[in-house]
């Protein structure tokens, strides 16, 4: 793929004579030589992180895969600066211009290892992009809540958060770009000259006023290309254009259930339908409608909008993340969904976590999911869309038709175990496509090569997280809660914390598990708050008679994570809400 947008020519100022810098270069040529070669496909060789970044009670975690800083880095040779693996530690006048056209998937791997251009992903958790940072030199992430309480060296938090109520995830984005200390804590880490690059997850105009007023490339398409992809009446007329077909539907108002019933019946739809808001998060514009008194508990929802009706169908719900390339679309692995479980949410229907293993799609249905996702990312580029999109793909249980469920124009919650999949460790982590759509670089790879390699390496990878959701009435303040780290089941069947971890990168097995806490002591929790993060290399899910279901394995440790917290209710006092979803 090729994209050269906003390139331009970068050429070194060393200010040495030619016969010196020749020398220096040599020095440099020798030392690497004689330095063991590293194994790409073995994933980043990283650094473990100083010891001194965690509390005294906190375990130092061992060779975390973690990149050093250039301030913190071991210097070898050639004239004290590090080489080896590390190239990145060389400055620009010993090893030259980094190479601006990237044909193959070392160089890409380079080009990331020693970005000197800072990128920030801003929100509510850290979570969606966690570990990037293995990958991505200088990327760090600023966040309103901090699991790891300081001791992650790459999480940056305010400490003056006055309490108020946020009302969405780009209210608190917003909040977090204005303040003070990040705006401060973003200049001291951005070199002069440089603009700093910033990902969220959710943004609008006023996210791109202030990144246009302060200096920052917000790496995203633009906030209004985003919301009209993001109407679920918009996505599924773009699918029907390219062939990309949505469950047996209509597109229409109605304003009774007389009427619902006679067009949908008039549709052959049926009775048993699922009604759809243009706009929506995680099942709560999603209404399951059947008779007239479903009808009459969402009536004032649906009167006077434009929605989708769909038949209802038996299917299965399958996630995966693409990125729209300048010369196509890059599709990353398949994975189910959880929806709707009450363990975790009290949203019918709402998602909760993902999973990803060998038997989400057989080989012939994978092909057609991803020739879909390919034609509807395409048909997206010719939108002016660019970088990374979601789609929810339905799968008939019944016929084995495969449909369009939901298309979200952003970062999503599945990215987190997508780029700790074997695609992600023989090429690069599907995020960092992306990046490159918004960097200083061409790039000319070959997107027919990478889907194929992706597709084929989808039969690996076992990887499940559940984001756990307060499902009670009421609110309460957290008196204590869960530590953020790794954890695993005694012989007992007790849920035992094992040591501190920065992400989930260091599980082995399915007998452990890595949790990341949300809301901490002093913080509040009400219906529908996250609570934290489960992430496992097991299966959270099983198959039942009736499609499928959480193991017991999983809703023991859902409980065992929820007997951790302990809270005083109470009124329900301003600065309660919080991280306003982790998922478009």
């Amino acid at each position: 793929m090729t994209d050269t947008a906003g390139r331009s020519e970068t050429q070194g100022t060393s200010g040495r004579g030619a016969s010196e810098e020749e020398l220096l270069r040599a020095q440099v040529s020798q030392t690497m030589a004689a330095t063991p070669a590293v194994d790409d496909a073995a994933g980043p060789d990283l650094a473990t992180p100083p010891v001194e970044s965690l509390p005294e009670d906190v375990p130092a975690e061992p060779e975390t895969g973690r990149p050093g800083s250039v301030d913190d880095s071991p210097e070898t040779s050639a004239g004290g600066y590090g080489v080896a693996a590390d190239a990145k530690y060389v400055p620009f006048d010993v090893v030259g211009p980094t190479r601006r056209v990237l044909r193959n998937m070392s160089e890409v791997r380079h080009f990331f290892r020693v970005n000197d251009v800072p990128v920030f992903f801003v929100g509510a958790t850290p979570f969606n992009l966690l570990g990037l940072d293995r990958w991505v030199r200088n990327l760090s992430y600023v966040s309103y809540y901090d699991g790891w309480d300081g001791a992650h060296p790459r999480i940056f938090t305010p400490k003056d958060k006055p309490a108020r109520e946020f009302e969405s995830g780009e209210d608190i984005n917003n909040w977090l770009l204005r303040h003070h200390e990040v705006r401060a804590h973003i200049e001291s880490r951005t070199p002069h000259g440089t603009r700093p690059k910033i990902a969220l997850v959710f943004f609008n105009e006023e996210t791109e006023e202030i990144c246009e007023e302060l200096g920052y490339d917000l790496i995203l398409p633009k906030a209004e290309l985003r919301e009209m992809l993001d109407s679920k009446l918009v996505t599924t007329r773009l699918g029907n254009e390219v062939g990309v077909p949505s469950v047996p539907n209509i597109l229409t108002t109605v304003d009774s259930w007389e009427d619902l019933r006679r067009q949908s019946e008039d549709n052959g739809l049926g009775t048993d339908l699922v009604v759809q808001t243009a706009y929506g998060d995680s099942g709560k514009t999603t209404f399951f409608i059947a008779s007239e008194e479903d009808w009459k508990k969402h009536a004032d929802e649906i009167v006077g909008h434009e929605v989708k009706v769909m038949k209802r169908i038996n299917n299965v719900p399958v996630a995966v993340e693409a990125v729209q390339t300048s010369a196509g679309t890059i599709v990353g692995p398949f994975m189910t969904e959880l929806t709707g479980y009450e363990e975790l949410t009290p949203y019918r229907g709402g998602w909760c976590g993902n999973e990803t293993f060998p038997d989400v799609l057989d080989d012939e249905t994978r092909a057609v999911a991803a020739g879909m996702v390919r034609r509807l990312g395409d048909r997206l580029g010719q939108e002016g869309y660019k970088g990374f999109f979601e789609v929810d793909v339905l799968v008939d249980t019944d016929t084995k038709d495969v449909y369009l469920g939901e298309l979200n124009p952003r970062i999503s919650g599945a990215t987190a175990i997508t780029q700790v999949t074997a695609g992600a460790y023989a090429d690069i982590p599907l995020f960092l496509f992306h990046l490159l759509q918004y960097m200083d670089v061409e790039v000319q790879l070959d997107v027919d090569e990478i889907n194929e390699r992706w597709a084929e390496l989808a039969a690996v990878d076992v990887w499940s997280q559940a984001v756990v959701k307060e499902t009670g009435p009421g609110v309460a303040r957290i008196d204590k809660a869960p530590r953020t780290g790794q954890y695993f089941v005694n012989a007992d069947g007790e849920l035992v914390f094992r040591r501190a971890a920065l992400d989930w990168h260091q599980l082995q097995n399915s007998s452990e598990v890595f949790f990341m806490r949300i809301y901490g002591p002093g913080e509040f929790r009400w219906k529908g708050a996250d609570l934290g993060i489960i992430v496992s290399v097991g299966r959270l899910q099983r198959a039942t008679r009736d499609g499928l279901g959480l193991s017991i394995r999983a809703k023991h440790l859902i409980e065992s994570f929820r007997n951790m917290y302990a809270v005083t209710p109470l009124v329900r006092p301003a600065g309660a809400r919080g991280s306003a979803g982790l998922k478009a």
